[in-house]
């Protein structure tokens, strides 16, 4: 490290993942505290925020809406001022999970083929068959998912993810093994395999403790593991992400990877699924923090050892 920096960590923000938000953004300061840079905690909730004065990066651990759809990044573009993670127009293509699975599509990266609807939609387009999966065209941390098993539930759970959006994404359920692959400066981190003790991988299940497991490294043979984590850096470079990012990937019953999602500015709690991939990999959560921060002076041209 060459010398301590002012950095302001923005978490907390007006979305569904404020909570989740705020988690991160309290242990990212804490690890950058104790490397011993000056660190401030900025909550864009209040929309009057403004960055303390001398802020040399702005370590983003927003989730959500204005955090991950690129707001925030448009704001700070225009402000002048470096922050960690992808860039606005990429935040923005990885939020709307159309978008993002239209960008992987034309780059060949492998994902579960869909559909797109604004209101409810009493029957299913030709070609479509349930076991399906409904999402919120623009959330994370699974709000609003909704899987499908029989075509009569196809209302009720439309009606649920557009509570959160004003379009749902409907894509084939894909049955096997879900990962998810942390991506750091272009390469892809030891592969996490996430199991539910019960049920689907809910908001439930994501963040009630105990309720899931992660394996990390996956117990996938090294071809198997290569594949998945092909498939992530294909859907991070599709999406056009920097820095760092998050994709999670099933993994079919014939060992087939589909990218699901990318998430560019992913959970930041010690125990988040980046972070433990990253210590799978050797490096701490400090030493984390500091390298998504080097990332990012870097690329403002500051000196970084």
């Amino acid at each position: 490290m060459s010398g301590f920096w002012n950095i302001a960590v923005m978490s907390g923000g007006a979305s569904a993942e404020r909570e989740v938000s705020l988690r991160s953004g309290a242990a990212v300061a804490g690890a950058l505290k104790k490397l011993g840079h000056r660190v401030d905690l900025v909550d864009p909730a209040n929309p009057a925020w403004a960055l303390p004065a001398g802020t040399d990066v702005v370590f983003l651990a927003l989730h959500g809406t204005y955090g991950e759809d690129g707001t925030v990044q448009g704001i700070l573009d225009r402000q002048g001022v470096l922050y960690t993670g992808s860039g606005a127009q990429a935040s923005r293509v990885a939020f709307d999970k159309v978008l993002a699975k239209e960008a992987c599509m034309r780059a060949g990266v492998p994902t579960a083929r869909f559909f797109k609807v604004s209101g409810v939609c009493p029957v299913l387009p030709p070609g479509f068959h349930v076991p399906l999966v409904a999402k919120p065209c623009r959330q994370g941390s699974s709000v609003g998912l909704q899987f499908i098993e029989q075509e009569e539930d196809l209302g009720r759970a439309l009606e649920e993810s557009l509570r959160h959006d004003s379009e749902a994404l409907v894509e084939e359920k894909v049955v096997g093994r879900e990962t998810t692959v942390g991506i750091l400066d272009g390469q892809a981190l030891p592969v996490v395999e996430v199991r539910p003790k019960k049920g689907p991988l809910d908001y439930k299940n994501k963040y009630t403790p105990g309720a899931t497991d992660y394996f990390c490294p996956a117990d996938f043979g090294p071809d198997a593991t290569k594949r998945i984590q092909d498939a992530a850096l294909g859907a991070y470079h599709a999406v056009g992400c920097r820095d760092y990012a998050r994709v999670d990937v099933m993994v079919a019953a014939d060992g087939a990877p589909v990218v699901l999602e990318v998430n560019t500015l992913p959970g930041m709690t010690e125990t988040s699924l980046l972070p433990k991939a990253a210590a799978a990999a050797g490096l701490g959560y400090a030493a984390l923090c500091q390298r998504m921060v080097e990332l990012a002076l870097r690329r403002g041209g500051r000196h970084v050892v």
